[in-house]
């Protein structure tokens, strides 16, 4: 399936029905009177989040969504039907803006959440509404009123627990491979990762589910590569995995470049947790790898782990790492929702 994260569709909710001018006029009934039903309710455009789907290719191929008009009220005080609502169904980690883009109108973060994004107009009053003692037979009724037209942006953010991110070729979808059951494509020449990647990591057995996003370069923060349009899907993971290719001319710049870019993007990544590895040390010299070991620590200021998604080599310690960022990140949550709990005013 056509990997899509991103769609522009035009939504109209329905209008209403109509009221009803009718009287009454029965055989052997002396008095007749108003009996005009009320005009039903519009349907609305609602956005449900459903389990299974993973992209918004739906979207690719059908951009305009209409509700259903009301039913139009009719005699012996019959009211109108209320329209159909139309449905969109969109995976977990949806966002929803207004067309400016900028305007979030919902965030979908659980199965079976659901939002009104466009509400049905209202169905109009039949001329039985309007009776009184002074105005017995009345002839008006009410249009049904219109419903609301707008332009919406979908957005998808993968939801994952912890975000591969680094240059072109550093090997991010070799270590998806070796860890998870995802099959990325894996080539000799940079860009290989056109789209992310999920894949759910089970380590001494407990599972995580890790994102690869296609590799940064410098300038991705002005449209140069991919851009950092990929970066949102590792808005919501707790942890970044940066793997930095141990083959590169120097480890450091490798390292500084990326970081660059993702303080440009904004959104807070730079001040998410972080593990630094140096990956492909089984194609390193001994004397180049205490090198570029060095040049990487001065740069990250930390001491980063080493490993090779090819041969397996340090994998585990790495993954192991990740996942108690992971489970702190789960304590901390659990901690602040009990606490939230606990408190009675």
């Amino acid at each position: 399936m056509k990997f899509l994260d991103q769609a522009k569709i035009y939504i109209t909710s329905g209008a209403g029905g109509a009221g009803c001018i009718s009287f009454r006029r029965e055989k052997f009934i002396e008095f007749g009177g108003p009996n005009g039903g009320d005009g039903g309710r519009g349907g609305d455009v609602v956005a449900e989040c459903v389990d299974g789907l993973n992209t918004l290719i739906d979207y690719r191929y059908q951009q305009h969504f209409k509700a259903k008009t009301g039913g139009h009220g009719m005699g012996k005080d019959r009211a109108g039907g209320r329209g159909a609502d139309v449905i969109l169904k969109v995976p977990v980690g949806t966002q929803i803006f207004d067309e400016d883009n900028e305007t979030l109108l919902a965030d979908f973060t659980a199965v079976g959440q659901r939002v009104v994004i466009a509400k049905g107009g209202n169905g109009g009053f039949g001329n039985a509404h309007f009776k009184s003692s002074t105005n017995q037979a009345p002839r008006r009724a009410n249009p049904g009123q219109p419903g609301e037209e707008r332009t919406i942006w979908l957005r998808l953010k993968l939801i994952a627990d912890a975000g591969l991110v680094g240059l072109p070729n550093a090997g991010k979808s070799t270590f998806l491979a070796a860890v998870s059951a995802a099959k990325p494509k894996i080539a000799d020449y940079p860009f290989t990762t056109l789209h992310p990647q999920l894949g759910v990591v089970s380590v001494d057995g407990r599972e995580f589910v890790l994102a690869d996003i296609p590799g940064l370069i410098e300038g991705a923060s002005e449209g140069a590569g991919l851009g950092t349009r990929f970066l949102g899907h590792v808005e919501r993971c707790r942890v970044l995995l940066h793997l930095i290719d141990g083959t590169c001319e120097h480890a450091g710049k490798a390292y500084k470049t990326v970081r660059a870019e993702l303080a440009a993007y904004e959104h807070d990544l730079v001040d998410k947790p972080e593990i630094v590895a140096l990956n492909k040390i089984d194609a390193i010299a001994p004397e180049d790898l205490k090198q570029q070991v060095a040049r990487l620590k001065r740069a990250a200021k930390t001491t980063p782990m080493l490993l090779s998604g090819a041969t397996g080599k340090g994998v585990q310690e790495v993954l192991r790492a990740v996942r108690a960022v992971v489970d702190g990140a789960d304590a901390a949550e659990r901690g602040d929702s009990a606490a939230e709990e606990a408190w009675h005013p």
